[in-house]
């Protein structure tokens, strides 16, 4: 192979890698991430500069939050409206006649991996009008890979990280918050392209449609619903097995709490043996009878028989260990990442090949270049 036809094929390999193998060469994530949406509320402009900063770095779409109050002087009278603003949530946070009213949002928080959101601080908290977004809008972002940057003259944001934790409970955070202040400001493009770098954004991946459910060892595929709760669970997975604890009741179900709620879409359905369902939000019912109520659909367990089913759920013990997982199949290049050492060729994209005689081609988990005979 000539010695630029190599270079040329290593350029192409470079800029195909993931960081984990060749090093971030710039703040953009990698090539596979999903898409991304950066929300924001911007009082004096400074938040409003900071998007126009990231989206020059990254490819997102953008959400303004505007509070539905035109005009308002937060800052007026030594800030006595927004104080006032704050006082009234912090003293009953989970009301919704605590937050001050914000315009209607059209945008589908359903189309997005990856959130990211922007926000001054005020009197040492997370400004009202973004509390208000996220009150609303934080159920929607359940097992979404959540950023958050704050803007500040010089107070520290540490509350404001907390607020953004109490009102978005449910989602992964893609790692820590940046803090753009008047004393760092000028250095914004700088300091956006350093975080974004060390943001852990979710992968594009197509839409998972099963899950498994592992109980005493033995493991039963789950074909998922296609509705918005299946897939906040789904990519809620995709960051690591979950173990709950259910119990038999009623005659027809097992079920218990998953530890976190999920966004619903309720309906009066007739549960039958193998469906699995979210229960209030925050529930998970595997059946093994039938019962007619109000739920929420997560899948199917398909391919047992009643007695089967019966068995696997461990019908009639107590505290009965379930653990949920992805049922990951590799579909691009950082699926293959983490591999054991074997001989296994994939191609860029990831899929499996024969060994080739020639061209570019991961094996072991390494991006490989190999001349053509």
């Amino acid at each position: 192979m000539g010695k630029r036809l190599f270079l040329l094929m290593f350029s192409a390999v470079m800029a195909a890698c993931s960081s984990e193998e060749v090093g971030r060469a710039s703040a953009q994530p990698p090539a596979n991430t999903g898409k991304t949406l950066v929300a924001y509320y911007s009082y004096t402009g400074n938040c409003r500069s900071i998007v126009g900063t990231l989206t020059s770095q990254l490819a997102a779409d953008v959400l303004e939050i505007q509070p539905a109050q035109k005009g308002q002087r937060y800052e007026a009278n030594g800030y006595a409206l927004g104080t006032q603003l704050l006082n009234a949530i912090k003293a009953a946070p989970d009301q919704a006649s605590s937050y001050p009213a914000i315009d209607p949002v059209s945008t589908s928080l359903d189309d997005y991996q990856n959130i990211i959101i922007v926000t001054p601080l005020w009197w040492s908290q997370m400004a009202a009008i973004m509390q208000t977004f996220l009150f609303n809008y934080g159920p929607q972002m359940a097992g979404k890979h959540v950023g958050l940057i704050v803007s500040s003259a010089s107070s520290s944001i540490s509350q404001v990280v907390a607020d953004s934790r109490r009102l978005v409970p449910d989602a992964t955070w893609m790692g820590e918050a940046l803090w753009i202040n008047d004393r760092n400001r000028s250095n914004t493009a700088t300091l956006v392209s350093e975080w974004l770098a060390k943001q852990n954004f979710q992968s594009a991946t197509a839409e998972s449609k099963e899950m498994n459910i592992t109980i005493n060892g033995q493991t039963q595929r789950v074909a998922l619903a296609q509705n918005q709760a299946a897939r906040a669970l789904a990519a809620k997975l995709q960051d690591g097995p979950l173990t709950v604890t259910l119990n038999s009741s009623g005659g027809f179900e097992i079920w218990g709490p998953l530890g976190f709620s999920l966004p619903t879409s309720n309906e009066q359905i007739k549960a039958q043996p193998g469906d699995v369902v979210l229960y209030n939000g925050s529930n998970i019912c595997l059946f093994y009878g039938s019962n007619s109520w109000s739920y929420t659909r997560l899948g199917r367990i398909e391919g047992l028989s009643e007695a089967e089913l019966r068995s696997f759920l461990r019908v009639g013990e107590s505290n009965i260990s379930v653990t949920l997982s992805a049922a990951a199949t590799p579909t691009a290049v950082g699926r293959i990442r983490g591999a054991k050492a074997n001989d296994n060729c994939y191609t860029l994209s990831g899929q499996r090949t024969d060994r080739p005689s020639g061209g570019v081609y991961i094996s072991n988990g390494k991006i490989r270049v190999k001349g053509g005979k």
